[in-house]
């Protein structure tokens, strides 16, 4: 076993898996790839079930930790039928702990005293993206990496441990790109539009499914380039930077939901998806 910042990986007679990354932080995405299965195979990652579906010559699998996920070791465990009979690999997944930021907002009023017009809209906002995200583990669109959305300065990372006028406590679930109103915003990957919408407190908001459960989202546009139901490609343009929703100014907030959980977006951008290793990722302001 050979163990890294970048990724895991194990082979035993005739399969190979890789994990990446080597050491993870909670709230980090993380992929599995199985190549050498002649069908899908099953696996754990500590108690999460891995659900493989096929993507080139492999089997890849992604998952996400919680925010709240303990340091620690965990388990791998995947059972492939190779050429060589059935198989079992196991390896392990270290988790470090996190270092999120504390920060004090203030904000408008009118987003900690919500009216009762306000309190329906988000309601049916909040019904709206139960819907959107309600999806099978359809296959993957995309056939490489995951890119940045908008190159600039990041204004707050994923994972800000929040305070509200000194109040209301949340945490920051999204990556925000700095930005002017206008700016132009592009696909992180190829996938299909699965939501534009105005809403209450994510204003002006895009979803995109990229199969797998895996979802991209922008929010606080002040323009949209596409429509729900269209299929788009990585580097289209979805629509221009604003300050709509609930916001203190004009940025990007840039989301990655999987199955079900929200996701540091620049672990994903961290991985490695095609057969032929490249470099890491440029970070927003450093293509």
């Amino acid at each position: 076993m050979i163990v890294g910042a970048l990724l895991t990986l194990v082979v035993v007679a005739g399969l190979e898996v890789r994990i990446q990354p080597g050491v993870a932080r909670p709230g980090d995405a993380v992929l599995v790839e199985v190549t050498g299965a002649t069908e899908a195979p099953s696996g754990q990652l500590g108690s999460a079930e891995l659900v493989f579906l096929p993507y080139g010559d492999r089997w890849v699998s992604l998952t996400g930790l919680s925010v709240d996920h303990k340091p620690g070791v965990m388990g791998l465990e995947v059972t492939g039928e190779s050429t060589a009979g059935k198989q079992r690999v196991d390896g392990e997944l270290e988790v470090r702990k996190p270092d999120f930021r504390r920060r004090q907002l203030t904000v408008s009023k009118r987003f900690t005293s919500i009216s009762k017009k306000d309190r329906l809209r988000s309601a049916e906002d909040q019904k709206a993206f139960d819907e959107t995200f309600d999806r099978d583990f359809e296959p993957w669109i995309f056939e490489a990496r995951f890119a940045w959305p908008r190159l600039d300065g990041v204004g707050a990372p994923f994972g800000d441990l929040r305070l509200f006028n000194g109040k209301k406590k949340s945490q920051h679930f999204g990556t925000d790109i700095n930005g002017e109103t206008g700016d132009p915003i592009t696909a992180a990957n190829d996938g299909e539009v699965v939501l534009v919408r105005d809403c209450f407190g994510s204003g002006g908001t895009v979803i995109l499914h990229h199969g797998g459960r895996l979802f991209t989202s922008y929010f606080h546009m002040s323009a949209f380039s596409v429509k729900q139901g269209e299929r788009v490609v990585r580097g289209q343009p979805l629509g221009k930077v604003g300050q709509s929703g609930r916001v203190t100014g004009p940025h990007l907030h840039f989301g990655v939901k999987l199955d079900g959980r929200w996701i540091d977006p620049e672990s994903l951008l961290r991985l490695e998806f095609s057969d032929r290793p490249t470099s890491p990722a440029a970070s927003p302001g450093k293509p």
